[in-house]
């Protein structure tokens, strides 16, 4: 997991499962993918971007921003990881 010496974002780079990850820009996006998870001012929540990997365009995954249980970012950036990999969809919150 990449991160932020601050902590305030995390990036990794995955392979999106069957149904891929749903964005509001462009719909499903497939394939590898890069996910962002950056903490929204607020603190409590995470707007989270998807890109397929090396592309520059940034996309923005469905249902961000998202609340971030218990206010752990990297927590929550490895949960929506798995929920990427699994596809289906994949929404942000």
């Amino acid at each position: 997991m990449t991160q932020q010496p601050d902590a305030t974002w995390y990036q990794d780079t995955v392979t999106a499962g069957p149904g891929g990850v749903m964005t509001d820009d462009v719909g499903i996006v497939t394939g590898d993918v890069t996910v962002q998870s950056t903490l929204e001012d607020d603190g409590r929540r995470a707007r989270v971007t998807v890109q397929y990997t090396g592309a520059e365009e940034w996309y923005t995954m469905t249902g961000s921003p998202a609340p971030i249980p218990g206010g752990d970012l990297a927590a929550y950036h490895l949960d929506l990881l798995g929920r990427v990999r699994r596809g289906q969809a994949a929404q942000a919150s």
